[in-house]
C-alpha cells in the first residue's frame, strides 16, 4: 500500500500544476514513480510472476510491448523530439500500471488507496469551487465562460473531476464503508459533478450516460448504487440553474453580475452537496447501526427493484418524447459535427448549442495517416506537421483529439493491437475482482475501473493521452483493480516458489538497468524543456545566457528541434542572421518537415540576396502548410522581386496584419 499511496500523492500534486500536462510538470514525478517501482522490486516480498493471474501477466506484457513499440517509432517519426516525449509518457503509464497491479492488495488497503485519490481530487474541487465564489474577479479562473483553473484546459478540467465522480459514488454506495465516509463521498460526488459542469465540456455530457450505463451493467450492487445516485443527481440537478447562470454572466459585460453568479453557485452547490451527504449518511448509519431484518431487507430490495424498473421505463419513454425522432436527432448531430463551429446554434449554453467543432477534420486527417502508414503509424505524438499539410481548418492541433485514432495513426495496427490486448486483459482481471466473494473488493475494483473507463470514453473525443495528470491515474486505478483479482495462491501471503536465489540478483540488475534507462530517457527532455523555458525568460536581458541554455537543451534532447527553433527566433530578434541561419538549419536536420524553420530560412535567404534559395525554401514552406497565408505572401513577395522584412514576418506569425515587403 505504501508505494501506491506515495504515487497517489504525486497524482494529486499534478492537478493544480496544469493538470500535469507539460513535461516540466510530470517529468520529475515520472522519475519518482520509476524509483518507487525499483524500490518495490527490492524491498517488497519477491514478486512471484507465476502466481499473477494470466490476465494481469498478459496486460503487463502487452503494455510493456506497446511502450517499446512507441520508443521504436522514434526511428520512423518525422519529429523525433515529440516522439520521444510521447514514448516517455507511455513509459510513465506503464510504470503506473505495474506499480499498482503487480503486488496484491487487500480490499481494505485498496480502499485506502482509492479513497485517498478520490477524496483528494474532491478536496481540490471544493477548493476550486470556493475560489470561484471568493476571488475578486472570477473571470480569471475561466476561459471565456468555461472554468479552466487549476488544470488549464476546460475539457481536461471536467475530466479530472468526473474521473473521481464514479469512485465517489461507488464508495458512497458500499455497505462496507463507514457511514460518515459514505456521506462525505456522496457530498463530494455532488461537488465534482457541478464543478465539472462549470467547464461546459460537451465531451463530458456524451461520456456521462455511457459511463452511467457501464456502472449499472458491470459494477456489483447496482440497486445500492442507483439509490445513492438519486440524492446525488438530484442535488446536482437542483444546482444546475446556478451553474449555467455563471456562464451567462461571463458572456455579458457586467462584472457585478459575474461576482453575484459566482458567489451564488458556490453557496448553492456546497449547501446542496451537504444536504445530499447528510441524506446518504443518515441512511447508511441506519443500515449500519440498526440493520433491518432479513425479511425486511428482502421487501425493501423487491420494492426498490420495482421502482427502478418503473423509473427506467418511464424515463426512457419521456426521453423519447423529449428527443423526438431519434433518427432525425442523430442525423442533425452528425451534420452539426461535420459542419464545424459555424453549425452550432447561437445563444444559450455551449452544452446544448450543438456538436460542431473541427474534430471531424482532425479525425479525417488521422484516418488518412493510418491509411498511408497502416502497420507502423507515423510515430508517437506526430500529428502537427501532417495536419498543417492536410488539414482544412484554421486550427493547428498537435494531436487528433481521439484516443483510438491517435493510436491508429501514430502506432499503426501493431501498436493498436498491443494496446487493445493490454486493455482487454486488464479489464478481464478487474472483472474477476468485481465478481469475487469480497464485497469491498468489488466496490473498490468497480470504482477504479469506472474512473479508467471514463478516461477512455471521454478520451474518444479529446486529447487526454497527452495529459499525464489524467492518464497516469487512469492506468494506476486500472492496475489497482487488477491487484484485487484472485491470485493462484493466497492473495497476500501465497506460498509458491519465488525466483531462485541464484537468479534473483540477475533479474534485479536487469530491472534496475531498465529503470535507469527509462529515467534517463525522461530526464533529458524534462531538463531540456526547463532550459528552453529559462532561455525564453532571460533572452531580452541576457541573450548569450539564453543561447547557452538552448545549446545545453539541444544536447540534453538531441532529437528535438525546439531549442534550435527558439535560438533562431532570438537571433533574428537581434538581427544576427548567421546565428539564426545555423540554428534553423540545425532544426531542419532534426525535423526535416519543420515548416517554421523552412519559412524562416527562406526569409533569411531573401535578405541575404539568394533569391533562388529563397524561392525554393518558401515554396516548400507553402507546400508544408498550404493554408498558411504568411508563407504564401512571403513567397509572392520573393517571386515579385521583393525582399522579405523579417521583423514584419515574425510579427505576422504572432499576429496577422503586417506587410512583408520592405519599404
Amino acid at each position: 500500500m505504501v508505494p501506491t499511496l506515495l504515487a497517489v500523492g504525486v497524482f494529486l500534486a499534478w492537478t493544480p500544476l496544469d493538470g500535469g500536462q507539460p513535461i516540466t510538470r510530470w517529468g520529475p514525478g515520472a522519475i519518482f514513480l520509476l524509483a518507487l517501482l525499483g524500490l518495490a522490486l527490492i524491498a517488497l516480498p519477491p514478486l512471484r510472476w507465476v502466481e499473477l493471474p494470466d490476465t494481469v501477466r498478459v496486460a503487463a506484457l502487452a503494455l510493456g510491448a506497446f511502450t517499446v513499440w512507441s520508443f521504436l517509432s522514434i526511428a520512423w517519426a518525422d519529429d523525433g523530439g515529440v516522439a520521444l516525449e510521447g514514448a516517455d509518457r507511455t513509459l510513465l503509464y506503464l510504470v503506473a500500471f505495474l506499480l499498482f497491479a503487480l503486488w496484491p492488495q487487500r480490499p481494505a488497503t485498496a480502499a485506502w488507496v482509492l479513497g485517498l485519490w478520490t477524496f483528494g481530487i474532491g478536496a481540490i474541487a471544493v477548493i476550486t469551487l470556493v475560489r470561484v465564489g471568493a476571488v475578486a474577479d472570477p473571470a480569471t479562473l475561466f476561459d471565456g465562460d468555461r472554468l479552466t483553473e487549476p488544470v488549464g484546459y476546460a475539457n481536461a478540467e471536467a475530466a479530472m473531476w468526473l474521473m473521481a465522480f464514479w469512485p465517489a459514488v461507488t464508495l458512497a454506495a458500499s455497505g462496507r464503508m463507514p457511514w460518515p465516509v459514505r456521506g462525505v463521498a456522496a457530498a463530494l460526488a455532488v461537488v465534482l459533478l457541478d464543478v465539472a459542469l462549470l467547464s461546459q465540456s460537451r465531451g463530458s455530457i456524451l461520456a456521462l450516460p455511457v459511463c452511467a450505463a457501464l456502472l449499472v451493467a458491470i459494477v456489483p450492487g447496482r440497486l445500492r448504487t442507483i439509490a445513492v445516485l438519486v440524492p446525488v443527481l438530484g442535488a446536482a440537478a437542483a444546482a444546475l440553474p446556478k451553474v449555467l447562470d455563471v456562464g451567462d454572466a461571463l458572456d455579458g459585460t457586467d462584472a457585478g453580475a459575474v461576482q453575484d453568479a459566482a458567489s451564488s453557485v458556490t453557496a448553492t452547490v456546497l449547501l446542496l452537496a451537504m444536504a445530499a451527504g447528510v441524506v446518504v449518511a443518515l441512511v447508511a448509519a441506519w443500515e449500519t447501526l440498526r440493520p433491518p431484518a432479513a425479511a425486511t431487507s428482502a421487501r425493501i430490495r423487491k420494492t426498490w427493484t420495482a421502482v427502478v424498473v418503473a423509473g427506467a421505463i418511464f424515463g426512457a419513454a419521456g426521453g423519447l418524447v423529449a428527443v423526438g425522432n431519434p433518427v432525425h436527432r442523430l442525423d442533425h448531430a452528425w451534420h452539426s459535427f461535420k459542419g464545424g463551429y459555424d453549425d452550432n446554434a447561437s445563444g444559450g449554453s455551449r452544452l446544448t448549442a450543438g456538436l460542431g467543432s473541427n474534430r471531424y477534420d482532425f479525425y479525417r486527417v488521422a484516418l488518412d495517416l493510418f491509411a498511408d502508414h497502416p502497420i507502423t503509424g507515423v510515430g508517437a505524438d506526430n500529428f502537427f506537421q501532417d495536419y498543417l499539410q492536410r488539414g482544412h481548418s484554421n486550427e493547428t492541433p498537435r494531436n487528433p483529439h481521439n484516443l483510438a485514432l491517435r493510436t491508429l495513426a501514430q502506432t499503426g495496427i501493431v501498436g493498436t493491437l498491443l494496446l487493445l490486448t493490454a486493455f482487454a486483459a486488464a479489464l478481464a482481471a478487474a472483472w474477476r475482482a468485481m465478481r469475487g466473494a469480497d464485497p469491498l473488493a468489488a466496490t473498490v475494483a468497480g470504482g477504479a475501473v469506472l474512473a479508467f473507463l471514463y478516461w477512455v470514453v471521454h478520451g474518444m473525443t479529446d486529447w487526454f493521452w497527452e495529459w499525464a495528470g489524467l492518464g497516469a491515474p487512469a492506468f494506476a486505478l486500472l492496475g489497482l483493480a487488477c491487484a484485487l483479482a484472485p491470485r493462484r495462491v493466497g492473495e497476500t501471503e501465497g506460498a509458491g516458489a519465488p525466483v531462485p536465489a541464484r537468479r534473483r540478483p540477475a533479474v534485479l540488475v536487469l530491472a534496475a538497468a531498465a529503470l535507469v534507462l527509462g529515467a534517463l530517457a525522461i530526464a533529458g527532455p524534462w531538463q531540456a524543456e526547463r532550459d528552453v523555458e529559462r532561455a525564453g525568460a532571460v533572452f531580452v536581458q541576457r541573450p548569450f545566457e539564453a543561447y547557452s541554455r538552448l545549446d545545453r537543451a539541444a544536447d540534453l534532447d538531441p532529437l528535438s528541434d525546439r531549442p534550435a527553433l527558439i535560438k533562431g527566433s532570438i537571433a533574428l530578434r537581434y538581427g544576427d542572421l548567421p546565428r539564426a541561419r545555423a540554428a534553423f538549419e540545425n532544426a531542419l536536420d532534426r525535423n526535416r518537415r519543420g515548416q517554421y524553420a523552412t519559412l524562416e530560412l527562406g526569409a533569411i535567404a531573401s535578405v541575404q540576396g539568394d533569391r533562388a534559395r529563397a524561392r525554393t525554401l518558401l515554396g516548400r514552406a507553402v507546400a508544408l502548410a498550404p493554408r498558411d497565408g504568411t508563407a504564401q505572401e512571403a513567397l509572392a513577395v520573393v517571386r515579385d522581386g521583393g525582399t522579405i522584412d523579417i521583423a514584419a514576418l515574425n510579427r505576422r506569425i504572432l499576429s496577422a496584419g503586417q506587410r512583408l515587403t520592405q519599404g
